[in-house]
């Protein structure tokens, strides 16, 4: 089994969601349109999710680098680091991503690029200090997966997105406030679809930002199994997993956009069993994730 093996599949499906994510957004701009007597905000809903999907495609890699301070190296910097990413690439079927490395000391890494011919696989100094061979192996065979599953081009979209929806959001709140909002008072529904308006500019956010999380969520616990697959290994994985999450190290460069690319999730010491805050957590919890990964004991006899 290779990382292409339910490739066609996950681009379909990734596709579909892109495409259910932009109905959305035109929806709620209609929505919008429609409480405010103006298809202004509708115009606007649609010309910014358009131009925002496509600069997100083309330029996510090098946004992503500089906001966490990667930088490519090359084959004489690192010749382990290159050999087993370039081992693991040619099992995988896959071409060889650029590597970069983060100057942090929290052991973690993520990938990025718009497809697998202009990918990026960057790992924390951290991260090849502290993990042993086999376990170093399971974090890049995890990230390849991302790559092989199209994942990074999907997160970078859904985050577009779900930004592009808060935007109009807090658009249309303004407008409203400022200007009454409603539809002509002899429209006997303006007042209803004002109030609509209203509600739906509150929940819309947190609707889609709940949805990018579970997004987020169910592409990990796939990469995880994908990356296991491809080592014949999940034990390295989820003893890597384990040291990566009790290591205590912050990160400089952690925040809210890019939160979701890592591994494991760079803000240590927020994480919680509670229910609740796992439904606003980017990454299912270590604990469920090593679980799955030792579920795979049939693996093993092939390493």
């Amino acid at each position: 089994m290779t990382l292409y093996t339910q490739r066609d599949s996950n681009i379909q499906k990734t596709w579909l969601l892109i495409f259910c994510f932009l109905v959305f957004i035109i929806a709620l701009g209609w929505l919008f349109s429609y409480s405010t007597d103006s298809y202004a905000i509708l115009v606007f809903a649609i010309i910014l999710s358009i131009l925002m999907s496509f600069s997100s495609y083309w330029y996510s890699d090098k946004i992503v680098l500089k906001m966490t301070k990667a930088k490519p190296i090359e084959k004489k910097d690192n010749p382990e680091l290159y050999r087993i990413v370039e081992n693991l690439c040619i099992t995988a079927g896959l071409p060889l991503p650029k590597i970069c490395i983060l100057p942090e000391s929290q052991p973690n890494a993520f990938a990025t690029g718009r497809d697998s011919e202009h990918a990026v696989i960057a790992v924390t100094k951290g991260l090849l200090e502290k993990l042993e061979r086999a376990e170093l192996e399971g974090v890049i065979s995890h990230e390849l997966a991302h790559i092989g599953n199209r994942d990074m081009l999907l997160g970078t979209v859904i985050v577009v997105l779900v930004g592009v929806v808060a935007l109009l959001s807090r658009l249309f709140l303004r407008i409203s406030f400022f200007s009454g909002g409603r539809r002509n008072s002899r429209d006997s529904s303006g007042t209803i679809f004002f109030i609509f308006g209203i509600v739906a500019a509150i929940l819309a956010p947190l609707a889609a930002g709940l949805i990018k999380l579970s997004i987020s969520r169910k592409r990990e616990f796939l990469a995880d199994t994908t990356g296991a697959l491809l080592t014949r290994y999940p034990e390295g994985l989820a003893r890597a997993l384990e040291k990566i999450s009790k290591d205590p190290t912050p990160m400089k460069v952690a925040n809210e956009s890019t939160c979701h690319l890592f591994i494991s999730s760079p803000f240590k010491g927020k994480q919680s069993k509670n229910w609740f805050t796992k439904l606003f957590s980017t990454h299912p919890s270590i604990e469920e994730r090593v679980c799955a990964l030792r579920g795979m004991k049939g693996l093993q006899k092939f390493k």
